[in-house]
């Protein structure tokens, strides 16, 4: 029999994890949230017979299991992370780990502390795709690396779900998007070009999401909007959610709107609820666009673009070296050889690398990862947490220099 584990959260991110973990052996013995419809789908799934309305009533009972999946909103991730591992339990952690600097210092002097292990969710390191990838590197594909240009490509419906109606619309409340979003993209350029950043730059913001660019004629809400407006406007809620439904769906992004997805929740959830709003009317604070660049101590350099208007597709990433070329897609890595030409390989994998496709199998890979770590007792199958914590120390820096406009030094010691 698997491992035990116990979840803080049974929204979306929750019960992906918990499906890939039950399928794969472990037990799921309790769950905590207060929505009781989450409750239910988990008693439902796995038999889960301990539930609670609130995470803390359940640190209060004796210990459960080895571990503690914490896909609680980003606000709680610090204390509950602390808590759980001096109560007992190893963690698998939704990214972010905190949305501040100082809870990730805390987070991290309290894994220390305990000893416990701790699985952050940079799901991107755990594809096929990732290990095919770094293969090739360590073979020399392109010789010595000396630049990387990284391309996270959100999806303009996704953006607007999640970042201008959603759960992350206000920074406020949850994180800075580049941390909400992408702290895994820097996170991945880490995992193909380790080694010292000096310096950080970015630049970006709020650009189009905003009241002067509200259609002229449109109303507050998509299923109140002239015919003539609503029916040209990408933004939609009727587009994204309803023509959805139609077409058969009935997994996120409609499962986050309402729950249970049925066509009458649906059509509540948009007449009463923030995902039937206009995406103009200044409810949002969050970048819809940022670019960040990273200047290594040995010269080297990276650069990642993160756009909320774009195509969603996966992303996409170009490597150069002292040799050759190298471009991936998630499925398809081209490689240039400096004089030999063009090799082609292909993965033969899922090509739409978001939470539709459990970002192209790493919430799989990460959830086996974590599942190996319980049942061998170390952490060897994980991403070190150092370099996770690393990840999170140039975002919050990147964050620093885009509100500074100015260049920033990495100066701080990580913990």
């Amino acid at each position: 029999m698997g491992p035990s584990l116990v979840f803080l959260g049974g929204g979306n991110r929750g019960l992906a994890y918990a499906r890939h973990a039950h399928a794969l052996g472990a037990r799921i013995v309790a769950v905590a949230d207060p929505r009781p419809w989450r409750l239910a789908a988990f008693r439902r799934a796995f038999g889960v017979e301990r539930t609670f309305a609130d995470w803390r009533e359940l640190l209060q009972a004796p210990l459960f299991g080895e571990a503690a999946v914490v896909a609680l909103p980003d606000r709680l991730h610090a204390e509950a992370a602390v808590a759980l591992m001096e109560k007992g339990y190893h963690l698998l952690l939704e990214k972010p780990i905190a949305p501040t600097w100082r809870e990730v210092e805390g987070v991290a002097v309290a894994k220390r502390r305990t000893g416990r292990m701790v699985a952050v969710a940079h799901v991107l390191r755990y594809t096929p795709y990732a290990r095919a990838l770094r293969e090739l590197l360590r073979e020399g594909a392109v010789g010595e690396v000396v630049s990387v240009q990284h391309l996270e490509p959100v999806g303009h419906w996704h953006y607007a779900h999640s970042f201008v109606r959603g759960n992350w619309r206000k920074e406020a409340e949850s994180s800075p998007f580049l941390l909400a979003k992408s702290v895994h993209d820097l996170d991945w350029i880490l995992f193909l070009l380790p080694g010292e950043v000096a310096r950080v730059a970015s630049f970006g913001g709020l650009y189009h999401f905003r009241p002067e660019n509200r259609p002229q004629g449109a109303a507050s809400r998509c299923l109140e909007c002239p015919k003539e407006v609503e029916g040209s406007c990408p933004f939609s809620a009727k587009r994204i959610y309803l023509e959805a439904y139609e077409k058969g769906e009935r997994g996120w992004p409609l499962d986050v709107v309402a729950y249970p997805v049925t066509w009458e929740n649906l059509m509540q959830a948009l007449r009463e609820g923030p995902y039937g709003e206009c995406v103009y009317l200044g409810k949002n604070d969050m970048a819809d666009h940022q670019v960040v660049m990273l200047e290594y101590q040995d010269g080297r350099t990276a650069s990642l673009h993160v756009e909320g208007l774009s195509r969603m597709r996966f992303r996409e990433t170009r490597i150069f070296g002292t040799r050759g070329e190298l471009f991936g897609d998630g499925r398809h890595l081209r490689l240039y050889r400096f004089g030999e030409g063009e090799r082609v390989y292909d993965l033969e994998t899922e090509a739409e690398g978001s939470i539709l496709s459990g970002h192209g199998g790493g919430d799989f890979g990460l959830v086996q990862a974590f599942l190996q770590a319980l049942i061998r007792g170390d952490e060897g199958p994980l991403e070190p947490f150092s370099e996770a914590v690393q990840a999170h120390r140039l975002t919050f820096l990147a964050e620093e220099a885009r509100r500074a406009r100015k260049v920033v030094q990495v100066e701080i010691p990580l913990p």
